[in-house]
């Protein structure tokens, strides 16, 4: 009897994996907008449904990473930050809930204060990274510097960071006992030591930082993603946030190699879907990626996940609904681009009560926001103040005053040189999702105006011959020599939007030392209490400042108000 031996080749194993990244969600965890009271895109409850179906064919395999930028926004998470402190904090709950593996701080999450992202840190049940966030007693990163995932035999490690540029935006009492290094060369530090340790099979780069490395924040690289894809070896894709952007590309190295970058943007609208194909096969294996960024606008919300939150739903429903007051006439921020406005000049009236200064810097930090006529909520109030902004009173001389505003209006308005020019400074063509209006060149929450002084924009000059400041609003001389008190955000007194240092020319290290005095709390406090103090407000347009020529500017502001608001 003889024995047929026959030799099969070992088929090669193939494994998939799902990689599903969130940013930017901004507390939109419900399908609900509670700011403007109406249904609302995007939330965690539809990225919770799109991740079960993709758990229904690939099980443990989908991985679920969050970039940052959740803790601040919509008043489901305000109300858990600053109100209700007690109970577990939702975002902590909910993260929880839907299985996340790992998250990354953003700036916003900061922003927050040590009080509120150390209980979530703590609270959730999953590493959240930030390798670039250093303890400034140890030396050592405050948070972990990355983690490693496996799945069926693949090690996946995730190295987490953010922008640096956090110091040009916060107060130090927020980001106490801190440092953020340089995202470039905290990254040229790690890999090694990843690559080294961990030995993994895939590694991915999770940064609370977008991709126009052109953009700098004072002394520091804003969105510097693609740069580290590009700059330091190892990375298989790098996954972005903070710049709102959606974006999903392979990018060429330094070395010839390529890198996929992908980033959701903003708000729970979107998601990066990345499925990982690893097929084993000694001596060798083969990996590839297969990215896309994927809409949820339409998705129907998860009917498990509405129910387990149902009670915290109502809760910050309940919460939103407190009256606390009444305005007499519909006030917005749409007149605030054309001149003096009712909106902003409420702002700044506050801010010049509760500082004592003489001078008040304040811009429209929403686009499009409109507080209507009657009752005011406490909803409202978000519309009212988008951000959770201290109050400083700041040291100017009258000329850095003057630069100041020179350069806020040199990106609000064009140099016009007809009457048929526009006023603003639009972009020549419209980008983002929304092309039939246009947007303005420059972010408009940097557009700031001035109370407190009687001054005119003129809009044929240039950049730095704009602004004539003619007296104080009391009627006293304005003096370019002398120094006043002004009253401004902490963003601004912080170097955000960069007005007190390319404008007012004053260096990035010695902001801190024009500090006169700062609050505890934040604006959308003292607005609220101010609110629920007088009972009734009746908002009027202050009218220290116009445009001129108003031969020219009057239909050009006609003009510009139908292309931005069609």
């Amino acid at each position: 009897m003889s024995t047929l031996l026959s030799t099969v080749a070992a088929k090669p194993k193939t494994t998939t994996i799902k990689i599903i990244q969130t940013s930017d969600i901004h507390g939109n965890f419900f399908p609900y907008d509670f700011i403007n009271r109406c249904p609302g895109s995007g939330s965690l409850a539809r990225v919770h449904a799109y991740v079960e179906e993709q758990r229904k064919t690939y099980g443990e395999n989908v991985i679920l990473l969050d970039n940052g930028d959740i803790l601040q926004g919509q008043p489901s998470v305000y109300y858990y930050n600053f109100m209700n402190t007690e109970a577990p904090h939702l975002c902590a709950e909910m993260l929880n809930y839907m299985g996340y593996s790992v998250g990354n701080m953003g700036n916003h999450d900061i922003e927050t204060g040590h009080d509120v992202y150390d209980r979530w840190v703590k609270q959730c049940k999953f590493p959240i990274l930030g390798a670039n966030v250093v303890d400034t007693a140890t030396g050592k990163p405050y948070l972990p510097p990355y983690t490693t995932i496996k799945r069926d035999g693949i090690k996946i490690t995730i190295l987490g960071l953010i922008t640096p540029a956090i110091p040009a935006w916060l107060p130090e009492n927020l980001w106490s006992g801190l440092r953020f290094e340089d995202m470039e060369e905290c990254a040229s530090k790690w890999v090694p030591i990843i690559k080294k340790t961990e030995k993994p099979d895939i590694l991915i780069g999770l940064f609370h930082s977008g991709r126009d490395a052109s953009r700098k924040t004072g002394d520091w690289k804003e969105n510097a993603s693609l740069e580290v894809a590009k700059n330091i070896s190892g990375f298989d894709i790098v996954l972005m946030g903070h710049d709102h952007q959606t974006f999903c590309k392979h990018v060429p190295t330094a070395n010839g190699d390529y890198v996929l970058a992908a980033n959701p943007g903003g708000n729970g609208n979107y998601i990066t879907d990345i499925t990982i194909t690893v097929t084993k096969e000694k001596p060798v294996g083969n990996i590839n990626f297969d990215a896309q960024v994927v809409s949820i606008k339409d998705i129907e919300p998860s009917q498990a996940f509405m129910k387990h939150f149902e009670a915290q739903y109502n809760e910050v429903e309940q919460f939103v609904s407190q009256k606390i007051g009444t305005i007499t006439e519909t006030i917005e921020t749409r007149p605030a681009y054309f001149g003096s406005s009712a909106f902003i000049d409420f702002i700044h009236t506050l801010q010049l009560s509760i500082s004592g200064a003489e001078i008040s810097f304040a811009a429209p930090l929403s686009f499009d926001a409109t507080i209507k006529k009657g009752d005011i909520f406490m909803s409202d109030m978000f519309n009212l103040y988008k951000y959770e902004n201290m109050l400083y009173v700041m040291n100017l001389t009258g000329q850095e005053i003057k630069d100041y505003l020179e350069y806020s209006y040199s990106i609000w308005t064009s140099q016009m040189t007809s009457p048929d020019d526009n006023l603003l400074l639009l972009r020549s063509k419209p980008t983002g999702e929304d092309k039939s209006r246009s947007v303005f060149a420059f972010p408009s929450y940097n557009f700031d105006s001035a109370a407190g002084i009687i001054y005119t924009v003129d809009v044929t000059k240039p950049k730095g011959e704009k602004i004539n400041i003619k007296n104080l609003a009391d009627g006293k001389p304005f003096d370019l020599q002398r120094t006043y008190r002004v009253a401004l955000n902490s963003y601004r007194g912080n170097g955000g939007g960069e007005l007190l240092t390319k404008g007012a020319g004053i260096p990035q290290n010695e902001l801190t030392k024009r500090i006169v005095s700062a609050t505890n709390r934040d604006l959308r406090y003292y607005l609220m209490e101010y609110i629920k103090q007088q009972g009734t407000l009746s908002p009027r347009a202050l009218n220290q400042w116009q445009f001129i020529p108003e031969e020219w500017t009057t239909k050009a502001a006609e003009r510009d108000y139908n292309l931005l608001f069609p």
